[in-house]
């Protein structure tokens, strides 16, 4: 292509199964961890799908029904606390399922409180996690700990999507320190050197650390609420 040449989209390749509902939030949730979800675009996902863009819109109404049915489907990823199981426990496994489901879908942190039309796995998700909360707690502290526990749970996956590989933290914690004077800054030298650098530190080990703070502060405050 020479400087005078338009630009043009990638040739659609031809889709060997038939296009479904499905499909198509199923191709947006490929397309979304590819490129982010604020680029993605009808003729972006029907390219990769391999149709038209029209063949889109026999199956979903606009983006914002893909955007509910691709929330829906990464809350349908979540282990859901199991049956017969205490509250903590329940919050363990969920917590952890849903940061590795945040993982292979950091687009979706974002989205996943703020859609207003919530699809079936969407709603099973937030009745499941109350369910076991219900289990040990009363409604008010259920609440509690229901807003607690997300507020940590997607905070850290946000601040844990943000960061560099994790291969690539020793090299850049130590250029951060020679970075500045370390008389200057004591104290952000000393956590670098005297902990991030320290062999076997990794930034995600906060994770249970702090999961389990939250846990132990709710059941202290649901202990003093029926005391």
């Amino acid at each position: 292509m020479n400087d005078t040449d338009e630009p043009t989209e990638p040739p659609i390749r031809r889709r060997r199964s038939p296009l479904t509902p499905e499909a198509v939030i199923a191709g947006a949730v490929e397309l979304a961890d590819e490129i982010g979800v604020d680029p993605l675009t009808i003729r972006k996902l029907a390219t990769h799908l391999g149709v038209k863009p029209m063949a889109i819109y026999h199956h979903v109404a606009n983006k914002d029904e893909i955007l509910d049915g691709m929330v829906d489907a990464v809350f349908a990823e979540i282990e859901l606390p199991p049956d017969g199981i205490d509250w903590r426990t329940g919050m363990r496994i969920r917590a952890h399922s849903a940061r590795a489901v945040f993982a292979r879908h950091p687009w979706a942190v974002a989205l996943m409180d703020s859609r207003t039309n919530p699809g079936p796995a969407t709603l099973a998700h937030h009745d499941a996690v109350l369910r076991c909360l219900r289990s040990g707690l009363s409604l008010e502290m259920a609440a509690h700990a229901f807003a607690v526990i997300d507020a940590f749970l997607f905070g850290f996956a946000i601040q844990e999507a943000a960061l560099p590989p994790e291969e690539a933290m020793p090299e850049i914690a130590a250029a951060l320190v020679e970075s500045f004077p370390r008389e200057a800054f004591p104290h952000l030298a000393e956590l670098t050197i005297d902990h991030a650098l320290r062999d076997g530190y990794r930034f995600g080990d906060e994770f249970d650390f702090g999961l389990e703070l939250v846990l132990n502060g709710l059941e202290a405050a649901a202990r003093r609420s029926s005391g």
